[in-house]
């Protein structure tokens, strides 16, 4: 995601009108039974980006039709931001906890939603990171700058972790991302004694397993979620889009580090859950839940939320 400049007062009165807007809907925007598990997708509010950061690499005359075909602009996006909340009755695990007050100010909104649950959050027994940039991770620290969930085990991918924490990284990542740097490192720092890496191909807790989707980031991470023949897929941003992500996975996306092998996680998770007749969650998809299906391009997203 781009650096996003610091509200002023004008910017903060427009950004709350286009929040009441995103959360028209209300702040939960699904919710599914699955065994034990009860499977909730909470809004964060959006993002607004330039087109070009995700479009940018792209042809345009391959993506104009898709484009259109979902009524977008391509010089400006404003992806939804969804969490994925799970409940078994032992364990209340945080897929992902949003950007908090200091990244976007259309976004940071989970607070709303874990109300609307009646989740509080000394509730939360684990915060599982699918990555480490800005709109998934730097909610983890409430507005004094203390740790949000004080109760809670973090869990994060090691390559990920290992990433982030490089001294390296700012520089190598460049200009436009190397806030993101700085701001994982202060936020993983504070969380550090409650943090765990994690790997892929993992149990991480019961039910709960952990899948390689790198390519986004060095070390992103997919979750499965499953209570017997029934899953749930939560991709974060390995499918970052639902319109040119799903009818032309394999163009490289603008909003992914590592293009190519991003493009190949892609079209791997797409093919496994069509296979699989898995549902999925996506961090930036309308509504969050719902599945894949073949399209005469690719593929498309079938949302299932409220």
């Amino acid at each position: 995601m781009p650096q996003m400049p610091r509200p002023s007062r004008r910017r903060f009165l427009q950004s709350s009108a286009a929040l009441a807007g995103a959360f028209a809907a209300g702040p939960v925007l699904a919710g599914i039974t699955q065994g034990k598990m009860q499977i909730d997708v909470l809004s964060d509010g959006h993002l607004v980006l330039p087109g070009s950061f995700i479009l940018g690499p792209m042809p345009a005359e391959q993506i104009a039709p898709v484009l259109d075909r979902y009524g977008l602009n391509a010089e400006r996006l404003e992806p939804e931001c969804n969490l994925t909340l799970m409940r078994d009755g032992t364990n209340t695990v945080l897929f992902d906890v949003g950007s908090g007050p200091d990244f976007a100010p259309t976004a940071g909104m989970m607070d709303a939603a874990l109300d609307a649950l009646e989740v509080s959050v000394d509730d939360i027994t684990h915060v599982v990171f699918t990555h480490a940039h800005p709109d998934h991770l730097w909610g983890v620290l409430d507005d004094f700058d203390d740790p949000k969930f004080p109760n809670a085990s973090y869990m994060m991918g090691a390559a990920e972790l290992d990433y982030w924490r490089d001294p390296n990284t700012v520089d190598t990542i460049g200009d436009a991302r190397a806030a993101f740097a700085v701001g994982a490192v202060r936020r993983i720092e504070a969380i550090e004694d409650q943090l765990t890496a994690i790997t892929p191909d993992t149990e991480i807790l019961p039910g709960i397993f952990a899948h390689s989707s790198f390519g986004h980031t060095p070390g992103h991470l997919a979750f499965e979620l499953r209570d017997g023949t029934d899953s749930v897929m939560v991709v974060g941003d390995a499918i970052g889009n639902h319109h040119v992500g799903f009818e032309l996975p394999a163009l490289i996306s603008g909003s992914d580090q590592d293009g190519d092998l991003a493009a190949t996680t892609r079209q791997r998770l797409l093919d496994q859950m069509v296979q699989d007749k898995m549902q999925l969650v996506g961090f930036h998809l309308p509504g969050g839940l719902g599945r894949v299906e073949r399209g005469d391009t690719g593929y498309r997203f079938v949302a299932e939320g409220v």
